[in-house]
Order: structure tokens, then sequence, then C-alpha cells
């Protein structure tokens, strides 16, 4: 361990990061090539070193224009050798393919990729591949109400197999924190963190089950220099104790640069430089493009690669690296980079089973849900807008409204201002839910892609907590403004009744709710908030309100056996005035006649049935499942779209 620091300390200032290093157990340090997972650790199956060296030949990657537009190539055939042991930089300037290269090594894209992709010389298998491998995205994607170590335990619970003890799990969480300068904020709020913290949680979080690789996008983007020397030198740590770590960085400082071993320069979707950054200034003489004395070499590069000294030295510097394929300026990467590791980056050109076809999960789905419900409801209880401010603005909203309509439920002559009330208890119901949805699910959608790519969970099982989660919070909800309104309007006082009523508006929110999750699957939050409330405008024309539904022209009558809002206010109107309901006392003495004393009377008018309740019922639930059904399978196709 001293020399290891030694090794860091030699010419960087590394006091900001723990002397105390999280290492690889024992067991791990042997040699590999078929990949498994063991006790939540990534492990190898065979006779060497428990590394992966990663070469990728002939890569190609092509987006899709759009309609009739054809294709664009983003990457041009590059290749690549990114050893074991050693922190590797994805260098070029915007729009070079840092990200695209990074997302194709890791796994994460997988369309429209064309090339070879070896793990220890041997084709990769995917699946086998991410049991040992983590990606870490260039935005924090955490969560933002539980605090470090519950963050901390959430992995653990997911990450590690449910047989591991769980003071096993916790000195593996209080070595991780001491070691990247975290144990003291334990109890510290995530929002609450500084950038540098919140990115080194980021790494800690993908540290739980040890991964072999780390594939980190951006890093150092939003870190002050102290920040971004602490991180990188983190980095260098974990490397060296036989991780493959590798980042894409837009242009580090001169001292920062010196902190990793290998670089890859790109621009354009080609190789400019592949190796040592010890070497880099050496292939720039090499190549007839010298650097300039006390001048970054990183800045230097970069200005090549955006073309600011003519196209053709951009040519000259592909031509010199064979777009990746020389391998004369890895010599001298540092002591690591021994004759074995370089042997190991030439493939055997064989398919290798490596275990592809065990779960990609750690734990089980059952306890997965338990793990994520668990996580969802220490949310619940510290989020403001979700649940704090959803009960107030139901119980707000069902005052105002039965103060408006106060005694209207009981009186004959005001059974139109009820049947107003009715239809404005549904409009609350759906807007309320479905938009704070759309609102919402696209931030839980960004944690959703990290972890879910990184195996701490499978989509059934996110899918099934958020609906559990969302379960009791609803029914509270609906439960107050229910009561509220219900009691203050004056509505019958028959238990049946009101039991039919909140049935009918729990229904309606559960239906708003999977609506929204529909809508914030596929949308983001602008193009949420628009394309939510016009779907309201139909579902409200289809509900026979303002219209009739004998007025609904024939060709148009699809549209009320669709809509959700229909079955809802026949519901409600079944629950109040169906069943029989006896004759209305009417309060106001300036009418002699009260024309709808009568329930049977006003139901004629409106052209409703008061004895379809309960296939009103039926009908929301059938539409309950359909939606529901739907969000998950449109969240399953988000989640592959990305990809």
């Amino acid at each position: 361990m001293e020399v290891l620091m030694h090794e860091m300390s030699n010419g960087q200032e590394t006091n900001a990061v723990d002397t105390k290093v999280y290492t690889m157990p024992k067991q791990t340090e042997k040699k590999v090539e078929n990949a498994h997972v063991e006790d939540g650790r990534c492990f190898m199956e065979s006779n060497a070193v428990d590394t992966v060296d990663i070469m990728f030949e002939n890569i190609k990657y092509t987006v899709s224009l759009g309609c009739k537009k054809g294709q664009k190539e983003i990457l041009h055939g590059i290749n690549g050798r990114l050893p074991a042991k050693h922190l590797i930089a994805l260098m070029g300037p915007s729009g070079a393919g840092k990200s695209t290269l990074l997302d194709i090594l890791s796994g994460f894209r997988t369309t429209g990729m064309d090339g070879n992709i070896y793990i220890n010389g041997h084709v990769r298998h995917l699946n086998s591949f991410r049991k040992c491998s983590t990606y870490i995205t260039q935005d924090d994607r955490l969560e933002a109400l539980l605090t470090v170590a519950e963050n901390m335990t959430v992995a653990a619970d997911l990450k590690l197999p449910t047989s591991t003890p769980r003071y096993e799990k916790e000195t593996i969480i209080k070595d991780i924190l001491n070691t990247l300068g975290l144990h003291e904020h334990m109890n510290t709020l995530t929002e609450k963190l500084s950038g540098g913290q919140r990115k080194r949680l980021s790494i800690a979080l993908e540290l739980v089950n040890n991964p072999t690789v780390m594939f980190l996008d951006e890093p150092t983007t939003g870190l002050d220099s102290s920040s971004c020397m602490h991180v990188v030198n983190l980095l260098k740590l974990l490397a060296r104790q036989g991780r493959t770590i590798v980042c894409t960085i837009h242009q580090p400082s001169a001292s920062l640069f010196q902190l990793f071993d290998l670089v890859y320069v790109l621009a354009n979707g080609e190789c400019l430089f592949h190796g040592a950054t010890t070497q880099l200034v050496s292939y720039l003489e090499n190549v007839k493009l010298p650097c300039p004395v006390y001048y970054n070499p990183a800045d230097y590069v970069i200005e090549l690669a955006c073309g600011e000294y003519g196209d053709d030295k951009i040519a000259m510097l592909i031509s010199g690296s064979k777009n990746g394929k020389s391998t004369q300026w890895f010599q001298n990467a540092d002591s690591l980079a021994t004759a074995n590791n370089l042997r190991a980056l030439h493939p055997i050109k064989k398919h290798v089973n490596l275990n592809g076809k065990s779960s990609l999960h750690a734990t089980s789905l059952i306890h997965q849900i338990k793990i994520l419900i668990e996580r969802g409801f220490i949310k619940s209880k510290r989020d403001t807008t979700l649940t704090y401010l959803r009960i107030i603005v139901n119980i707000a909203v069902g005052l105002m409204l039965g103060m408006v309509f106060v005694g209207a439920g009981t009186d004959g002559a005001r059974v139109l201002d009820n049947y107003n009330l009715l239809f404005s208890i549904l409009i609350h119901h759906l807007m309320t839910t479905m938009m704070l949805t759309v609102v919402t699910f696209p931030m839980q959608m960004s944690i959703l892609l990290k972890e879910h790519f990184n195996r701490w969970y499978s989509l059934k099982a996110f899918y099934t907590a958020i609906t559990v989660i969302e379960l009791p919070i609803s029914i509270i909800c609906c439960l107050l403004f229910t009561l509220i309104t219900y009691l203050f309007t004056c509505q019958p006082l028959e238990m049946s009744r009101f039991f039919m009523f909140f049935a009918i508006s729990l229904l309606v929110v559960l239906i708003s709710q999977g609506a929204g999750l529909m809508i914030g699957a596929v949308c983001n939050v602008i193009n949420g908030t628009f394309v939510g409330p016009t779907l309201t405008v139909p579902l409200m024309m289809f509900a026979g309100f303002g219209v009739t539904l004998r007025d609904i022209p024939n060709y148009l009558k699809w549209g009320t056996y669709i809509s959700f809002l229909r079955y809802g206010l026949e519901g409600y109107i079944g629950a109040i005035y169906g069943f029989d309901r006896p004759v209305l006392f009417c309060e106001s003495n300036e009418n002699l006649y009260c024309h709808y004393r009568y329930p049977a009377k006003f139901l004629s008018d409106i052209a409703m049935e008061g004895n379809q309740f309960w296939n009103d019922i039926v009908a929301l639930i059938i539409i309950l499942i359909l939606t529901r059904c739907a969000a998950y399978f449109l969240l399953k196709w988000k989640i592959m779209s990305v990809r």
C-alpha cells in the first residue's frame, strides 16, 4: 500500500484521497477468461489474472437522420486497446464521438454499431461483460431525498446477494466511504452534497459489487480544479487495484492530464492518437507536428483535432496512429504495462460462453421489489411535492368546491349545480394526478436508465414498486377529498352510496396516474405538459358533459366507449341519483315547480341510466389494467430506444 501511495503521490497532490483503499478481495486475484458473479462480486474463471483487457476493431456507428434523410456515420472504423490496471482518457472536441464510443464499449448502445469488441482476447459476450462492468453517467443521477448511507445501503441490498450478511454489507459500505472521503457525510441528504461529493457518491454506489471495468462519462464536468484532481486521483487508485477504468474528458489541465496512463484522442469519429500520455509529445514530433515549448500537450492536440491548424494535420495524425491500430506509443505507459498485458490484447478468434444464461441481477425479483418499496416510502415521507403538497391541494380544493356547492346534493332545485360539481370533481382527479405524474416521472426516468443498465434491478421490479408506493398516497388523498366534498355538499348520507362514490373517484385517480405514466415514459416534461391537457379535451367531450351521449354523432360514438371520464361521470350519477333514489326536497321558495325533484327525470334528460354503476366499475377496471400495461410497455420501449 505504501508503494501504491508513493506512486500516486509522485509529483501529484494526493492528500485529498484517503490512504485507506477499498481493495479487491484476495480471492479475485486469479486469471480469468470466463466471467461470473459470486457473492455479488465480479469474478472470472480460468488460471491467470482477474483483470479485463479490452480491444476493439473497426468500430463503426451509424445513426438515422430521420424519415427519408438517410444515415450518418459517427465513428469510422476505429481501433483501440484498453489494458487493465490503467486509467484511460477518451479525449476530443465536442462532437468527436467520445461519448458514443464510451456507450458502445460499455454496451449501453447496441443498435447501429458494427465491428468487434474483445475481452481478454475473446469475443465479448455482452450480458456477462455487463455483470463485471459499470457505467457512471455525466450527470449525477442520485436519489436526492436519501442520505449517503441510505443510498449506499440500497445499492448494497440490490447489488449483493441476499445471502451476504448485514455486517459484511456494512463493512463494505464503510470501507468504500472511507476511501472516497464520504464517511463523515453519511447522514447528509444527497441533495445537500457538493458537486465533487455527488460525483464521488456516484462512483461509490457502483463500487459496492466491486466491478472490474468502470466507464465514466465526463467525471470532471462541473467540478473545480481541486475536486477534479480528487476524483481523478481516486480513479487512478482504483485502476491500480486491477480495474480497467475508461472515462471521457473534454480538455484537461496539464497536471490533470499527467494523471492518466493512456489517452485516446478522437476527431470526427477517427483516432488521432492512442498511447501513453508520456508519449504524446514524442508522437507529435514523429508526425512533424511538434508541441510548442511550455504548451499543454492536451490543449495542443485538441486544437489540432478541432482543425485550427488545418484539416490536413488531422489526416496526418489519423495516418500516424493508423486509426488506433498502432501500439508503438504504448511503450512506457507505466510500469504496469507489461508484455503480458499487451499480448493479451491480441484476440483469439473464437466465441466463449461467458455464463451468459445466468441472471443479470444479484437478487431475486421479490427482493428487488421489497428494497425499492422501502426506498420509495422513505422518499415519500420526505417529498414535499409528491406527498404533502398533494395532500394539502386535495384538502384545499375539496373545501373550495364544498363551500361553492354547499347543500347542492339534497336540493332538487340545484340538481344541475350538483351535476357541474360532479364533473368538476372528475376534472380535479384527472388533472392533478395526471399532470403531477407527467411532470415528475421523467426525473425518475434518468435514475431508472442508469440503475437498470447497471443491473440494480429489473424493469418489472421498478414498475411494481412505483405502483405499490403510489397506492396508499392516492387512497389517502382521494379519501380526504371525497369526505370533504361529499359532506359539505350534502350528498345522500348512505354508506353504500358514499363507497360507490369513493370507488369511482379512486379508479379515476389510478387511471389518470396510469395515463400520466404513459405520457411521462414517452415525453419529456415540456412535451408532456402539452400532450396531457390536449388529450383531456376529447376525453371531456366524450364523457357526456355539455353534449349528451345521445347527441354525439354516430361516427364519434366510439369515443364514448374509450373515455374513462364517461364511465366516471356515469358512475357518479348512478351513485348519487340512481338505484331508485326518492323524490328530492326543493329548498327554493321562488320556484313553484321543481323540475328535477324526480331523479328519474334528470337521468332521462342527460341520457344516462341510474343502474349502470357496476358496468361502469368493470369498464374502469379494464381501462385501468390497459393503461397500466401500456405504461409498462412504453417504458420498456423507451429504455430500448435510448440504447
